[in-house]
């Protein structure tokens, strides 16, 4: 397969990240009022890599009607390859509802675009990518979940740095214990896990925080295991280094939407800036670089629900606050 690259490749020497997963809609109700936005998880943190520079290959099937015109729009103005194919079929639907700035979730997800998958057109699109990022709606049920647990594990043993955030969403998922069966066996076989305090919860259910972060960090193979902790800060977990920031601070909060997903595109990118997509390089990194990784990730997600819906921030927007 001959990768098309569009012009907003960056830096011919930069690391590649493939990223796929769920693409969809989420039609928002917030206050009464309803508006329609592009977003899915992995959608987002390819979204929010190539705002910041990255050079990015979005490798999941998108749409033709519409709905995935937006999406595809939405991507490609981002400066993201699309390297996936577009299908005749329909764009997976998000209805979210906000209350108190906390979104709720309802999908509609079958025989849709996005799942329209096989092991070799994914693992074809993996030919020089650096780096390979998905998770949340993609591992949760049917074929094309367990095509994406075999992508994941060719990606590792081919020596890419494997990304996962689980973005558990238990409210959705049909075979609970057949899920965590699923998302155990995954974590063998990553380089970095992202995921919060209530994903934790539901993968751990009778644990407590500390427990189920201990015996994550004993089953995976991940060289960095990061949690987030809405306002309580976010944790970062490496060989050598245990390391906690604060949360930043939010100026004009407008909802959470897509806040994980800037943190997890924002991890990615600075540990690409800092040399450190391996576990190897992960493992020699000082404390400090650490807390620069959640720092920058922090303030990311804070610039983002700082605004409506799933927004990044773009580099300089990031450095502006950080520096």
């Amino acid at each position: 397969m001959t990768v098309p690259e569009n012009s907003n490749r960056q830096d011919k020497n930069s690391p590649l990240f493939a990223i796929g997963g769920e693409n969809l809609i989420d039609h928002v109700t917030n206050d009464g009022q309803v508006t329609a936005k592009v977003g899915g998880s992995p959608f987002n943190v390819a979204m929010g890599l190539g705002r910041q520079g990255a050079y990015v290959r979005y490798i999941s099937p998108i749409s033709k009607d519409p709905w995935g015109g937006k999406l595809a729009a939405g991507l490609e103005d981002a400066g993201v390859n699309l390297t996936g194919l577009r299908v005749n079929l329909p764009t997976t639907m998000a209805r979210v509802e906000i209350k108190d700035g906390i979104p709720s979730y309802r999908f509609e997800r079958e025989g849709t675009a996005e799942r329209d998958i096989t092991f070799e057109g994914l693992v074809d699109q993996l030919t020089e990518a650096s780096a390979l990022h998905t998770g949340s709606l993609t591992l949760t049920k049917g074929d094309d979940a367990g095509i994406w647990e075999r992508v994941l594990a060719y990606a590792f043993d081919a020596g890419l740095f494997v990304s996962l955030d689980p973005n558990v969403r238990m409210s959705v998922i049909e075979d609970i214990q057949n899920y965590r069966e699923r998302i155990f066996r995954i974590v063998q076989k990553v380089s970095m896990i992202k995921l919060s305090d209530e994903d934790l919860a539901d993968l751990y259910p009778d644990q407590s925080l500390d427990d189920a972060l201990c015996e994550l960090s004993q089953h995976s193979s991940a060289a960095l295991i990061v949690l987030t902790m809405g306002p309580l800060g976010a944790l970062a977990i490496t060989k050598h280094h245990r390391v906690q920031v604060d949360a930043a601070p939010v100026e004009n909060l407008m909802d959470a939407i897509g806040a994980g997903d800037t943190f997890a595109a924002t991890l990615l990118m600075s540990l690409a800036e800092m040399d450190c997509l391996s576990s190897e390089r992960i493992n020699a990194a000082t404390e400090d670089e650490v807390r620069s990784l959640l720092t920058q990730a922090s303030v990311a997600a804070a610039i983002n629900c700082g605004r409506e819906g799933c927004d990044p921030p773009t580099r300089a927007e990031l450095m502006e606050k950080v520096l």
